[in-house]
């Protein structure tokens, strides 16, 4: 089948989230064709490029967020900008096409501040509305961006500060919005249109997202807009895959934002409809963890429709760590990850000070690098210098390890030449963060058969499982405690080990993501009739579907395509072109059982 691969910031990009995990999606499965939709979120991600892609991709698509468009004009990449959003530039529109945008904006706008004074995710009557007047504006304006070009000079425009500082001191707002003054106005104008951004890509057409079968949007938020688009003028089913929390982001960030707090209150709210629509239309959503799935819920995400699947990730390349090796001594305690202060580097070494007093043989080796961000330096700079200031009289060289009791190391020299390396230098793998959604590094230890101390955060519990110890974040003495438990007792640490090793094969690998993800998909394209509109027959969102619209021979790779096209194809050709294809996918089986094809159903891969 076709897929629509909508990623936001990440693949094909060389940087970003989410990239490995979109790559592997779409070499795992063979059996379809992608096509990727992307955007880019900076100039610094579009200079390095993107990955190398498979032959199974079609088509790429990108489009630049991370710019006004007439600067992104002039970044050299001839497919960052798409033609539909520079058409749009500088489009004055007709007298009844300013009234239709300003009764689309006025009504989006007065959601998202009605839904100020009751909050993001909630429910109720006066939810209720405001959610029905945000789609209504949403869905209008995506419409007529698509009839008539891009939306950008309309939204920044006068008029649409007008409606904002309007609605903003209409009746019913929080006393927050209530008083916003104009710089705040300007600012979350700014915020909206550039969230709105995707409703004028150029990507709503038979050629784009109307042809493919399933929507796949990595992430919510922006990525998935295109997506709940293509539903929308097209009938495409919607799949949505969070490993992280878009809206958690958006939360934990504001009060470091450079906005007021009426454009944080104003910009949290239009996220939180927007998420809340999007789990609405979603044909599936899947969660990469329970602690997703909860944020999920809060929003509105029918519990029927979210599966929980975890994030695949390569076992093989720690299978030359065994159970029970503990390369760097059992007395030696490993972190590894990003140095930055969610991590809380500073209560672990303050635990560490505690465990050396039990524990006058133990060890800490600290792999990593600092975050690119601004305080990802300083970060690390604080920690060392807590390091010498707790061991005094010990040195805290960076690359010697000999009697130092703490060493601040990078993966990637002679003595550690890889990650399966570093997790082999110690006996017990360490987490000490007050922030985490998935934890990566705590599952690469589980590879390694390594007994783990992690602090409760985030999907922490729900990836140990029972085969590590797990204390509150922010508790040194609960750290220490744990560490020195395991650290004196060998047998345990090696029975945990074991379980944690057998626990992450069963059900963090890549083969049992691509295994869920192919079933998924099967079952989403199987169990959604086409509605595909054709020009000679426009699409009836009210009508009844046409289960087998689009045969399913014409999704048979190297088979000619069906009806007219192929009048001129021998029928020997044609069935040679069926022989190579096999046999009709799967998913060509309608509700009723029977299925549409000559050759009967496939083995579910396609």
């Amino acid at each position: 089948m076709r897929i629509g691969l909508l990623t936001d910031g990440g693949y094909p990009y060389a940087t970003g989230e989410s990239r490995l995990w979109c790559d592997r999606l779409v070499r795992g499965l063979p059996r379809h064709q992608f096509d990727l939709f992307a955007l880019s979120r900076s100039a610094d991600q579009e200079r390095q490029g993107w990955v190398r892609l498979p032959d199974r991709i079609g088509r790429v698509r990108t489009a630049p967020l991370w710019a006004y468009p007439e600067d992104a004009r002039h970044t050299g990449r001839p497919r960052g900008l798409p033609g539909r959003l520079a058409t749009g530039l500088g489009r004055s529109y007709g007298r009844r096409d300013r009234r239709r945008f300003t009764a689309h904006v006025t009504a989006l706008v007065s959601g998202v501040c009605a839904g100020t004074e009751t909050g993001p995710g909630s429910f109720g009557a006066d939810a209720g509305a405001a959610a029905g007047r945000f789609t209504g504006g949403l869905y209008g304006l995506a419409e007529l961006a698509r009839e008539r070009g891009g939306l950008y000079d309309a939204l920044r425009s006068e008029a649409t500060v007008r409606i904002v500082e309007t609605a903003c001191r209409a009746p019913g707002t929080g006393r927050t919005v209530h008083g916003a003054t104009v710089p705040d106005y300007l600012a979350f104008v700014a915020g909206l249109e550039r969230a709105l951004r995707p409703l004028s890509l150029d990507w709503y057409d038979g050629d784009g997202l109307g042809a493919v079968d399933l929507c796949h949007a990595a992430s919510g938020g922006a990525a998935a807009l295109p997506g709940l688009l293509a539903k929308r003028f097209f009938g495409v089913p919607l799949l949505v895959t969070e490993h992280g929390v878009p809206l958690r982001s958006h939360y934990l960030a504001a009060p470091e934002a450079p906005l007021g707090a009426p454009v944080r209150a104003l910009l949290a709210n239009f996220h939180g409809l927007l998420a809340s629509e999007i789990y609405r239309q979603a044909a599936l959503i899947t969660p990469g963890n329970t602690h997703v799935r909860r944020w999920q819920e809060r929003f509105g995400a029918d519990r029927a429709k979210l599966r929980t699947v975890y994030p695949g990730m390569e076992a093989e390349r720690f299978g030359s760590v065994g159970e029970g090796e503990d390369g760097g001594g059992p007395g030696t305690l490993v972190w590894i990850g990003r140095i930055e202060p969610a991590k809380d580097l500073t209560a672990l070494l303050h635990a560490f000070a505690e465990v050396h007093r039990a524990e006058p043989d133990a060890r800490l080796r600290i792999f990593g690098a600092p975050d690119q961000g601004r305080d990802g330096d300083s970060y690390l700079a604080h920690c060392r210098a807590l390091a010498a200031q707790l061991f005094p009289d010990e040195a805290t060289d960076a690359h010697a390890v000999g009697d130092n009791p703490v060493t601040f190391e990078e993966i990637g020299g002679p003595e550690v030449p890889d990650l399966a390396e570093a997790y082999a230098s110690g006996g017990i793998v360490v987490l000490s963060s007050v922030v985490e959604g998935f934890p990566i590094s705590l599952v690469e230890a589980m590879f390694c058969g390594r007994a783990t101390v992690s602090t409760d955060v985030g999907a922490v519990v729900e990836v140990v499982g029972g085969t590590g110890l797990v204390v509150p974040p922010r508790n040194p003495r609960a750290l220490a405690d744990a560490c020195v438990a395991l650290l004196r007792d060998p047998e345990r640490r090696a029975r945990l080990g074991a379980a944690a090793r057998a626990r992450a094969l069963e059900l963090f690998t890549v083969e049992q993501n691509l295994a869920a993800y192919r079933g998924i998909y099967q079952d989403l394209v199987g169990h959604a009739p086409t509605r595909r509109a054709t020009p000679a027959e426009p699409l009836d969102p009210d009508g009844p579907p046409r289960p087998f619209a689009t045969p399913p021979e014409a999704h048979v790779l190297g088979a000619p395509p069906p009806g007219p096209v192929a009048a001129g194809v021998s029928a020997d050709a044609f069935s040679r072109a069926h022989v190579r294809a096999s046999r009709v996918p799967s998913w060509a089986v309608g509700a009723e059982g029977v299925c549409a094809g000559a050759h009967g159903a496939g083995d579910g891969d396609a």
